[in-house]
């Protein structure tokens, strides 16, 4: 069945109103489908969202999600949307094929797709990734997790373009035929346990992402991570690594604190750790990732180093705000698990007070306490996990409460000696207080840039 037999006079239920959901509705309305769009939310709250979707002519309900899902052939759904809700549920029981955005889009995708996923660093790589290709000459195209929802930019994408997008695991669950022609995971660490029974669970939504590729498409790995596991994945592609050591396996990999790549049997240099812009352990795996999958497509290492020297990370992630009275501020609120917190607090230095909080994934607090010991000099804490984030951190580090993040904000500079940092790093989602992690970042940067200082003026701190 062709891509627009999949679409054209489809009866075609997208559940979300959110970003994926609407891209997904458009696209389907442009291709000939018949779009009928469905969310929970009441529709005061969805006014801007349901006026794009009456000037396209699109069917929507707001306030609950009705039998009228039911009378369609297939079913798109948000990755913000759970699935075990009692429509889905009913749908599957039904027979009615579930679908996740980022797959319907792929139906239509002309050129070669390259996804990212992994726990940690999917956003700067795809974002890395992007700039590298496109500094090669390659037409690309970069979305999915990351700024644009896939169903926005798959149209645009010529048949010698590349998609570049960031995928999560939700994504993943309900893929059917998606095979991208290069697959990265980055990592994996314990997340997202909220909407997955086990650990396990997962993984094998992050490994789907190879599920469906042939002998002739790549699968890059992490070679440091032993949570992954190539023997427990079903796959036929082909598989290069990446590492942050020197070894002899890997097509991407740092010795004498230099990035090299491996292709055909030869070795070449790329950059110096140190030329690299985005500073910390975490951003050289990220960089040693975004090289691996480069080299895939024959880029230079010229091109490749010149990226890696001027690419200035991306927004909500370790963003250098603002400098106020000497206090550093930095956004860190894509940190939406503990092991992102993790990675912050390595890649900082001196004394840190540290912003947590929000809709608990099921992460462990605990661990920020070995990283952050000698660092952290206090936690202010908002948001639903409060509690259980002043149980885990309490007897190691004093921890304030905070009913707002503009107060934690206040809360901490009032603390802050100038030289000291106050990180916004959350370990949490965002969905408790705000719509997303970028609603969450740019409220933190405008209470930072609201707060009042008699002592100095307010200095912007140069991007890292």
């Amino acid at each position: 069945m062709t891509a627009e037999e999949r679409i054209r006079d489809r009866r075609i239920g997208i559940i979300g109103m959110a970003r994926s959901g609407m891209a997904a509705a458009l696209l389907a309305d442009e291709l000939g489908g018949r779009p009928f769009v469905s969310d929970s939310k009441d529709e005061k709250l969805l006014a801007t969202r349901i006026e794009r979707l009456k000037a396209a002519g699109i069917p929507f309900e707001a306030g609950g999600h009705t039998e009228r899902i039911l009378g369609c052939d297939y079913v798109v759904v948000s990755p913000g949307v759970p699935l075990d809700i009692d429509i889905l549920f009913r749908a599957a029981q039904q027979g009615i094929p579930i679908f996740s955005e980022v797959e319907f889009a792929s139906w239509v995708c002309r050129g070669s797709i390259v996804a990212v996923t992994g726990s940690n660093g999917k956003t700067t790589t795809t974002a890395l990734l992007g700039e590298i290709l496109t500094a090669a000459g390659f037409d690309t195209f970069v979305g999915g997790n990351i700024g644009l929802p896939m169903s926005e930019i798959v149209l645009k994408v010529p048949e010698d373009g590349l998609a570049v997008v960031e995928v999560s695991n939700f994504q993943l669950q309900t893929i059917a035929d998606f095979a991208p022609d290069t697959a990265l995971i980055l990592n994996l660490t314990p997340d997202h346990l909220d909407r997955h029974a086990t650990f396990e669970d997962y993984k094998r939504a992050k490994y789907r992402i190879t599920e469906n590729q042939s002998p002739d498409q790549t699968l890059i790995l992490n070679l440091d991570d032993p949570e992954i596991s190539v023997e427990d994945m079903k796959t036929q592609a082909t598989v290069h690594y990446f590492t942050t050591t020197a070894s002899a396996r890997a097509a991407a990999f740092v010795r004498d604190d230099r990035l090299f790549a491996r292709r055909g049997g030869e070795e070449f240099p790329i950059i110096a750790a140190s030329e690299i812009l985005i500073r910390g352990p975490h951003n050289l795996q990220n960089a040693a990732a975004a090289a691996c999958a480069a080299v895939q497509y024959e880029v230079s290492p010229e091109v490749i180093k010149r990226v890696l020297q001027d690419f200035p990370g991306v927004e909500h992630r370790l963003e250098n705000v603002r400098r106020i009275a000497g206090v550093n501020f930095v956004n860190d609120s894509k940190a939406t698990n503990v092991d992102s917190v993790c990675y912050a607090l390595r890649s900082l230095d001196g004394p840190v007070y540290l912003i947590a909080g929000g809709r608990d994934k099921g992460g462990a607090f605990e661990r920020i306490i070995e990283y952050g010991r000698g660092k952290i000099k206090g936690v202010v804490t908002v948001g639903e996990a409060r509690e259980k984030i002043f149980n885990a951190l309490g007897q190691a580090f004093p921890v304030q409460f905070a009913e707002s993040l503009e107060e934690a904000v206040k809360t901490a500079f009032e603390m802050a000696f100038p030289g000291e940092t106050v990180l916004l790093s959350p370990g949490c989602a965002s969905f408790d207080m705000f719509e997303n992690f970028e609603h969450r970042g740019r409220v933190f940067k405008e209470a930072v840039s609201n707060l009042k200082n008699g002592k100095n003026s307010n200095e912007a701190l140069p991007q890292k």
